[in-house]
């Protein structure tokens, strides 16, 4: 696979991104995933831009409702595959009704085509036509079908125990699939090479453009509960879904549609809980955090890109975290499944935190984040 051709587009319109390091803004002439003069992360300058179109103005509904939130120059083609628009089913749990947004129900299996779709569309916006990804499988599928749909050639890391379905996936769009020994930091190592080699890593986890895809999660569920919700619990590894929702609940805040951002319920499996760690027992706490086998690979995340932004915007809510075991996964799958709702074990960590909760506000909103037939 060569590097991906040095002739970038020239825009008129100005990256809404800065690094969080220095402040430079993002540049316009290439697709870096850090900030080539201080090394930091990039991130959105302001607040997100809450402005969705009518329902029925558009022949597409889902993220192109919400065009006016997502980082991308004027005129640029949405890559879609149909993604958005993913329904809210409403069960009881105990004593609690909890409404279950089933993003698994996306185009790929996985809430991570909301993402997709809006980093795909940049890098066409500007001309790439090969990138890079790592994934432990739902990002990668996701990159691979979105930039099939682009013309864009994908290549991705994955670690070699990714599930066998998702590495299928991946290379039935075309994708060149490597298999990567080790923890699934190996594989993020290695898509880290490829690019000091050249070749444009279009990281779901550096990169920012992707947020705005989520945010559009939090604008559907306040649509489909005809209000906010009072907390929504979600799995959490790197945490592109919950800094998402984030950004969309307070994009709606500030246009006066929603009071408040919801309490934030972020939940990990106890094999890899960093996050957790660090809230119960502060920093010291991650010395005894593993990179540890768990059935949930898609939250399989010893240090989260964006951890100290997670932590402080799940305190800022009001939420908590919740660490579940791998009994609790197996158990929130089967139950789930005897609802008529197949996912796969990442997205079962909820049921087994809804249970561990108390004292959240209501209603309560559960994000099943990948399908049941992407599991090994």
């Amino acid at each position: 696979m060569t590097s991906a051709p040095a002739k970038p587009i020239r825009l008129e319109w100005t990256w809404p991104f800065v690094c969080l390091n220095c402040r430079r803004p993002y540049s316009s002439d290439h697709f870096p995933y850090r900030c080539p003069a201080c090394g930091g992360l990039y991130d959105f300058e302001g607040p997100l831009l809450y402005d969705p179109l009518p329902r029925g103005a558009s022949r597409r509904e889902g993220l192109e409702r919400y065009r006016k939130t997502l980082p991308l120059p004027p005129g640029a083609q949405i890559i879609s595959l149909g993604e958005g628009d993913t329904p809210l089913l409403v069960a009881r749990v105990g004593d609690d009704e909890v409404h279950f947004k089933c993003e698994h129900l996306n185009p790929t299996g996985s809430f991570k085509d909301r993402g997709a779709a809006v980093l795909v569309s940049a890098l066409a916006a500007l001309g790439v036509r090969e990138a890079v990804e790592d994934s432990s499988g739902n990002a990668g599928a996701s990159f691979a079908a979105y930039a099939a749909r682009a013309g864009i050639r994908a290549r991705v890391f994955v670690p070699e125990s990714a599930a066998g379905p998702k590495r299928a996936q991946i290379q039935a769009f075309g994708a060149d699939l490597v298999p990567v020994s080790g923890p699934r930091s190996a594989a993020s190592d290695a898509a880290q090479r490829a690019a000091v080699e050249g070749r444009v890593y279009a990281s779901h986890a550096h990169l920012p453009h992707g947020l705005a895809g989520m945010a559009t999660i939090a604008f559907e569920i306040v649509d489909q509960l005809g209000g906010p919700p009072g907390s929504v619990v979600l799995p959490v590894g790197q945490g592109t879904l919950l800094l998402g929702l984030v950004r969309g609940f307070e994009a709606m805040k500030a246009a006066g549609k929603i009071e408040e951002v919801p309490q934030l319920i972020g939940v990990q499996a106890q094999a890899c809980a960093p996050l957790w760690a660090v809230a119960r027992a502060g920093g010291a706490g991650l010395g005894f955090v593993q990179e540890g086998e768990t059935l949930a690979e898609g939250i399989r995340i010893r240090s989260p890109l964006r951890g100290d932004a997670l932590l402080e915007a799940v305190r800022r809510s009001g939420g908590t975290w919740v660490a579940v075991t791998e009994a609790a996964i197996l158990e929130g799958r089967s139950a789930l499944a005897r609802l008529g709702i197949y996912v796969e074990p990442t997205s079962a960590v909820v049921w087994a935190a809804l249970a561990a909760i108390s004292d959240v506000r209501r209603p309560i909103v559960a994000v099943l984040t990948g399908s049941g037939f992407k599991a090994g």
